[in-house]
C-alpha cells in the first residue's frame, strides 16, 4: 500500500512538471511574440525619430501687398521663414529666393533676398514686356530645395498688360475640368467598404458644385454623389466582385466620364471616424483567416505621438486616436504590418489652440482725399494676454480686380504648407469649427492630404541625403570645375571669386569630388560683375561653371488661364492710368533704395601697412612705386619676370604673396608692375601668412582704383566673368505726407492705389503699436490688411475697411 501511494505521489509530480514545463513554454513563446510585436513598433518609432533628427523643415509664407497688377506697377512683399514643427521664426538660412512664373513654369522674374532672424522683404517691379494671365509668384530658402517643390510658398497673382490686347473672353469647355477621386488610405479592396474622396476643378482652378455618379459595366447606377464644399465631397463604397466601374460627372449639362481607382482583390482598407475625443480607426483585411496584428503610427511635427499594435480578428482591428495626444495641426496616420511594410496612411487635423488676435481698425470709417488716417494696432495670444508681434501691413484700394484674399498666414502655416496642391479658401478650415466645416476638412484631409514621406527610407534606417546645404551667412555661389583635357571634373582645385568693386569681396573654394565648387558671399548686395578663375600660374587646364541658384523642381499645381470679365474692362483703364500718372510725376521717390548696412572692412581686416599713394611722390612705375615706398618687400626678376617675396619683420615669406586689384586675383605679378600706378589709389600690405578658407596666402598686397573698376585691366582670358545679381536692394515705399496746407494744395496727382506697405511693424510689450498714412486723390474703398506672428509662433492676420470720398 504505501508503495502504491509513493507511486501515485511521483506520477503526479511527473504530470505537474510536464504540464508546468508546458506552460512556462508557452508563455515564453508569447513572451517572445510580446517582444517580438515591441520590437517592431520600437524599431518604427526609432527609425522615424532617427531620420527626422537630420531632416530639419523650414516653412516660407510671403505677404504680397495685392493680388492684381497692370504691368509698370511695383509689387510688395514680406517674407516669414518658420520652423516647421514650432512655427516660430527660424534664423537659419540667410536667403529667400522668389520668383514669377508665367503658366508654362517659366522664371520671367527672379530675385534673392537676404534674411535676417527668419525675416526679409522685397518688391518687384512689374515690367512692360509681360503679357497678360495669372502667374505664380514662389519663394523657398536654399535648403527647402532639398526637399519636393510641392511644399514652396506659392500664390497666384494677375498681372494686366493694358498696352497689348487681352486675351478673347470665353467660356469654359469641359476639357478644362478635373475630376479626382481619393479612396482612404490609399486602396480599394474587392468586398471591403471604404470611403472615397472627390475633388472636381474648373479651368480657373477652383472647386466646382456639381453632381456624379458611379456605375457599373452594364451602366447600372450604383451611387450618386454630389460636391460639398469648394468642389469637394465623399461618399461610402463597396466594390463588388466582377464589377468594373468608373465615373460620370455632370457640369453645366455636360456629361464628363472619369475612370475610377483600380480596386485590389486583397489587401487592407482603414476607416477613420471623428469622435468628440479624436477618431476612430477601423482597420479591414480581406482575408478573414489571416491571424496576425497590425502596426499604427501616428507622427506630427515630425514625432511619433502614438505608437500601437492590435490584433486583426475575423480580419479586423480597432484604434482610438485622442486629440489630447497629438500636437496642433496635421497628424499622420500610417499602418504597418508585422513585417513593417506601410499598408495605408491617412491625415487627420486637429485645429490649433495657438493664436494671434490682432485688433486692427482705422480712426474713421470715411476720408476725404489728402487726410491723415491713423491706425490703432494691439496684438493679443490665444489666452487674450497682451503679446509682443512682429506684423507687416497692406492698404490698397478694392474693386472688381482687387479682392479680400482666403488665405492667410495662419491657414498657410497650420494646413496649406503641408498639404500638396492648392487649397481654395484655405481660412475658412480654420475660421469655422461647425459641423458642415468638420465635415469639409476631413474630404480636404481625404483629397489632397498626400505624404511627403517615403518610409523605403525611413524604415532601413538611411540618413537623408541632402544636396542643398543652408545659407547660414549668405548666399553661396555653385559653380562646377572641369579639367579641359580629361573633362572630367577635378578634386582639391583651389578656385577663386571675386566682385570688382570699392568694397573688397574675395571668396575661395576648394573643389570636392564631383568637382563642385561652394562660395560662401557675405552681405553680396545688388547687380555685380563675378570674376571666377583658379591660379592660373599653377592650374591652367580647367573650366568654371556657375549654376543659378534657383530651383529648377516645380510644383503640379498648374496655374488655369485668364479669363477677362466684361466689368473689369473701365477698372483696368483705371489702374493703367493711375500708374502711369505715378510713374511720370513721382519716379523719382519710387526708385529710392535703403542701403544695408555692411562692414566695409576686407576679409583681412586690418592690414600690416597701408599706404595711400596720394600722400607720397608719384613715381611713373609700377616698380619705382613698390622699392621707393613698401619697406617688406623684395622685387626681383627671373627670366625675365618679376618675382615678388614680402617679409615678415627680418623673416621671409615661402611663397609668392596674393595679389589684388580691387579684389580680384592677379597670378601674373607682370601684370601689376606693368599697370599705370597713378590709377592706383591705394595699396594694403600684409606681410604675414594668412589662412583663409581653403589656401594660406604667402601674405597679401592688395591694390585699389580710384573707382573699384579695376580701370580697364586686362583679365585672364581664361577667367570667367558673369553679371550676377546678389541679394536685393530694398526699396523704399513712397507715401506722401500732407501735413501743411502747400502740401495738401500741391497740383501734383497723387493717384496712388496702394496707400500704405510696412513690412516690419512691431507691438512692444504691450502689444501696441500706431500707424498712419495719408490718402490720395482716389475716392473708393479702401481695405487694410494686418498679418504676422510672435516669437512663440502664434500666427494671425485682421483686415480693416475705409471709405475716401472727394
Amino acid at each position: 500500500m504505501l508503495q502504491i501511494k509513493i507511486y501515485l505521489r511521483q506520477k503526479a509530480f511527473t504530470d505537474n512538471y510536464q504540464l508546468l514545463a508546458v506552460a512556462i513554454t508557452v508563455l515564453m513563446s508569447l513572451i517572445t511574440i510580446a517582444d517580438g510585436r515591441a520590437q517592431v513598433l520600437n524599431k518604427l518609432q526609432n527609425s522615424f525619430n532617427s531620420y527626422q533628427e537630420y531632416n530639419l523643415q523650414e516653412k516660407v509664407y510671403v505677404h504680397i501687398n495685392k493680388n492684381f497688377y497692370v504691368t509698370g506697377e511695383i509689387l510688395w512683399f514680406k517674407i516669414y521663414d518658420v520652423d516647421g514643427s514650432t512655427n516660430k521664426m527660424l534664423d537659419m538660412s540667410k536667403v529667400a529666393y522668389v520668383e514669377l512664373l508665367d503658366n508654362n513654369h517659366v522664371a520671367v522674374m527672379q530675385t534673392k533676398i537676404g534674411l535676417n532672424q527668419g525675416k526679409g522683404s522685397g518688391s518687384l517691379f512689374i515690367p512692360v514686356s509681360l503679357t497678360t494671365g495669372h502667374y505664380m509668384l514662389r519663394a523657398y530658402t536654399g535648403w527647402m530645395k532639398n526637399f519636393s517643390a510641392d511644399y514652396f510658398f506659392e500664390k497666384q497673382i494677375t498681372i494686366v498688360n493694358p498696352v497689348k490686347a487681352l486675351p478673347a473672353q470665353t467660356k469654359p469647355v469641359p476639357a478644362g475640368y478635373d475630376v479626382q477621386f481619393f479612396p482612404e488610405g490609399g486602396h480599394l479592396v474587392r468586398g471591403l467598404t471604404s470611403k472615397i474622396a472627390y475633388k472636381i476643378t474648373g479651368p480657373d482652378g477652383k472647386g466646382i458644385e456639381c453632381k456624379g455618379a458611379i456605375i457599373n459595366q452594364q451602366n447600372d447606377t450604383v451611387i450618386r454623389f454630389k460636391t460639398f464644399k469648394y468642389g469637394i465631397g465623399s461618399f461610402v463604397f463597396t466594390p463588388l466582385a466582377n464589377n468594373v466601374y468608373k465615373g460620370v460627372i455632370n457640369i453645366n449639362n455636360k456629361v464628363i466620364p472619369k475612370e475610377f481607382p483600380d480596386v485590389s482583390e486583397s489587401g487592407y482598407v482603414i476607416r477613420t471616424n471623428a469622435i468628440d475625443e479624436g477618431w476612430e480607426v477601423n482597420i479591414q483585411n480581406s482575408d478573414n483567416k489571416q491571424a496576425s496584428n497590425v502596426f499604427l503610427l501616428v507622427h506630427s511635427k515630425y514625432s511619433v505621438k502614438i505608437a500601437e499594435e492590435a490584433a486583426l480578428i475575423n480580419g479586423t482591428a480597432h484604434f482610438n486616436i485622442s486629440k489630447s495626444k497629438l500636437d496642433d495641426g496635421l497628424s499622420y496616420i500610417t499602418l504597418f504590418d508585422n513585417q513593417q511594410r506601410p499598408l495605408c496612411e491617412r491625415l487627420v487635423f486637429k485645429r490649433p489652440s495657438k493664436k494671434l488676435i490682432i485688433n486692427a481698425s482705422a480712426d474713421a470709417q470715411t476720408y476725404s482725399t489728402r487726410k491723415k488716417v491713423n491706425i490703432p494696432i494691439s496684438t493679443q495670444n490665444q489666452d487674450n494676454k497682451t503679446t509682443p508681434a512682429n506684423l507687416s501691413v497692406s492698404v490698397f484700394k478694392v474693386d472688381t480686380l482687387q479682392n479680400e484674399e482666403a488665405r492667410h498666414i495662419s491657414s498657410y502655416l497650420w494646413l496649406c504648407a503641408g498639404l500638396k496642391g492648392h487649397i481654395e479658401s484655405a481660412d475658412y478650415y480654420l475660421q469655422h469649427t461647425d459641423k458642415e466645416a468638420d465635415e469639409a476638412l476631413d474630404n480636404l484631409m481625404l483629397s489632397q492630404g498626400w505624404t511627403q514621406f517615403d518610409w523605403n527610407n525611413i524604415l532601413p534606417g538611411k540618413k537623408p541625403d541632402f544636396k542643398f546645404l543652408p545659407e547660414y551667412t549668405g548666399h553661396i555661389i555653385t559653380g562646377h570645375i572641369v579639367n579641359n583635357i580629361t573633362h572630367k571634373p577635378d578634386k582639391d582645385v583651389i578656385a577663386y571669386l571675386s566682385v570688382p568693386g570699392t568694397r573688397l569681396q574675395l571668396y575661395t573654394s576648394k573643389s570636392d569630388s564631383t568637382g563642385r565648387l561652394l562660395f560662401n558671399t557675405h552681405n553680396f548686395y545688388g547687380s555685380s560683375e563675378i570674376i571666377v578663375q583658379t591660379n592660373t600660374s599653377n592650374d591652367s587646364t580647367y573650366h568654371i561653371d556657375i549654376a543659378s541658384p534657383f530651383s529648377e523642381q516645380y510644383s503640379s499645381v498648374a496655374t488655369p488661364p485668364f479669363i477677362p470679365q466684361i466689368d473689369m474692362e473701365n477698372a483696368i483703364v483705371e489702374s493703367s492710368l493711375n500708374m502711369q500718372v505715378q510713374n511720370i510725376f513721382r519716379r523719382s521717390q519710387l526708385k529710392q533704395f535703403y542701403m544695408p548696412q555692411i562692414d566695409s572692412l576686407p576679409f583681412y581686416i586690418t592690414p600690416v601697412k597701408s599706404y595711400l599713394l596720394d600722400n607720397y611722390t608719384r613715381f611713373t612705375t609700377m616698380e619705382e612705386v613698390l622699392r621707393e615706398y613698401v619697406s617688406s618687400i623684395v622685387i626681383a626678376k627671373r627670366q625675365g619676370k618679376f618675382i615678388i617675396r614680402l617679409f615678415n619683420g627680418e623673416k621671409p615669406l615661402d611663397g609668392k604673396p596674393l595679389i589684388l586689384l580691387d579684389g580680384t586675383p592677379v597670378f601674373d605679378a607682370d601684370k601689376i608692375f606693368h599697370e599705370d600706378p597713378l590709377k592706383v589709389k591705394k595699396l594694403d600690405v600684409v606681410s604675414a601668412d594668412y589662412l583663409y578658407g581653403p589656401t594660406v596666402f604667402n601674405g597679401i598686397m592688395s591694390f585699389s582704383t580710384y573707382k573699384g573698376d579695376m580701370n580697364g585691366f586686362e583679365i585672364d582670358p581664361r577667367a570667367v566673368i558673369l553679371d550676377y545679381e546678389g541679394l536685393q536692394l530694398e526699396r523704399k515705399f513712397y507715401s506722401p505726407v500732407y501735413d501743411t496746407d502747400q502740401q495738401i494744395s500741391s497740383t501734383i496727382p497723387d493717384f496712388r492705389n496702394a496707400l500704405y506697405w510696412n513690412p516690419d511693424v512691431n507691438t512692444n510689450q504691450d502689444g501696441k503699436n500706431n500707424l498712419s498714412f495719408y490718402t490720395g486723390d482716389k475716392p473708393g474703398r479702401y481695405i487694410g490688411v494686418v498679418e504676422g506672428n510672435t516669437a512663440n509662433g502664434e500666427a494671425g492676420s485682421q483686415y480693416f475697411t475705409f471709405e475716401v470720398k472727394k
